[in-house]
């Protein structure tokens, strides 16, 4: 069962750019919505999916069949808003039954202004996006023809080289103190991380402050002489929406501070790193998104869980071996997962090892990144 009665709403349409159209029942808000539209896998965390500013200018098709069912609270958000273009899924379950709950997800996406389908067969739009690659699409509730959906949606910019992190950046810089619950260094041991900004989730400041680091977060286009001036142990490149390589700004950046201090780059901070470092980038056909993907760690030969979200890739072979040994790969498809400079402090993984929502298998990157910032100033 979808919608009830009393809160059924308008007919929606999902049409892609390759001609295909699904017809279903419009949740949240009512209007149109154009974005790439990528499937997810994991089971439950929608809200900190749409919250997720990595996911800015896509639209999400979540592959479990019931969403909604523990509706939504003011904990579990990533960032300042919800940054998913639009929002697809199967079944749609109006009875909230969660002790945190605040609003039902339909009542949220309503809120934010956010156009959404349900009753949509989803499996069978996942083997279509699996099979032809993710793809650009339209949500609308409105009248207009097919004909005139498509047209709008072919007319739209895809992701490819466009620079959409500025559009999701913060402002200005500020400071988040070290987290003193956790029991961590004081905040006159603390080590300082400067971080950039490209789209970060609450999730990795919080995890950061935990392991007793005192946090600045800067935006992604500061220049790296200001970023010394606050005299940093530590550099954080974050997670962030798009295509790494017309970030020339950021990549410059990168490059003049890498064997200043050491860094530390998690997704697109991952591959912006690895351009930094003369590496080079491709599209995934359908890209990684979801809390289920089997990482191997080459260095200790141990199995990870993770959660991932991205639709752009290292290419492996890019990366000039004398200077970089490669540390994690993907047992799905063998693309690059991690990697460490030999000589320089500086170390990445394609994945989000804060892991919300996903499994906490990677949390010890995070431990890592102390280490290298002890050993560094030692």
């Amino acid at each position: 069962m979808g919608l009830t009665e009393d809160n059924m709403q308008f007919q929606a349409r999902l049409v892609l750019s390759d001609g295909l159209i699904y017809t279903g029942v419009s949740l949240g808000a009512a209007g149109e919505t154009i974005g790439e539209v990528v499937f997810n896998t994991a089971m439950s965390g929608y809200q900190e999916i749409l919250t997720d500013p990595s996911y800015h200018g896509q639209i999400v098709t979540m592959t479990y069949p019931q969403i909604g069912n523990y509706g939504v609270n003011s904990q579990d958000i990533e960032s300042r808003k919800i940054f998913a273009a639009g929002f697809i899924i199967r079944e749609y379950s109006p009875i909230v039954s969660h002790w945190q709950a605040q609003k039902s997800l339909d009542e949220y996406l309503k809120h934010n202004g956010i156009v959404g389908i349900c009753e949509v067969d989803t499996r069978s739009l996942t083997r279509h996006l699996r099979d032809e690659g993710a793809q650009m699409g339209i949500i609308s509730t409105l009248n207009s023809s097919d004909r005139e959906l498509l047209e709008k949606v072919n007319k739209y910019p895809t992701l490819v080289g466009r620079d959409i992190v500025r559009e999701v950046i913060t402002d200005s810089p500020y400071e988040l103190p070290v987290d003193k619950n956790t029991g961590s260094n004081s905040e006159n041991t603390a080590y300082k991380v400067a971080v950039y900004d490209y789209g970060i989730k609450y999730s990795i400041l919080r995890k950061l402050r935990s392991f007793g680091c005192k946090l600045k977060v800067f935006p992604a286009n500061t220049l790296p002489e200001d970023i010394m001036l606050w005299k940093p142990d530590g550099l954080f490149l974050s997670n962030g929406p798009g295509d790494p390589e017309p970030l020339d700004y950021a990549i410059k950046s990168i490059n003049a501070l890498l064997g200043k201090i050491p860094v530390f780059g998690v997704c697109l901070g991952h591959q912006l790193l690895c351009l930094a470092l003369n590496g080079k980038i491709t599209k995934l056909k359908f890209g990684h998104h979801g809390a289920n993907h089997p990482v191997k760690n080459m260095v200790d030969n141990s199995i990870e869980i993770t959660s991932q979200n991205h639709g752009f890739v290292v290419d492996i072979d890019s990366l000039s071996s004398g200077d970089i040994e490669i540390t994690h790969i993907n047992l799905n498809d063998g693309t690059l997962e991690g990697f460490r400079h030999r000589s320089i402090p500086a170390f990445s993984v394609q994945y989000h090892p804060e892991a919300a929502p996903g499994p906490h298998d990677s949390h010890y990157l995070f431990e890592q990144f102390i280490t290298y910032m002890k050993d560094f100033h030692a």
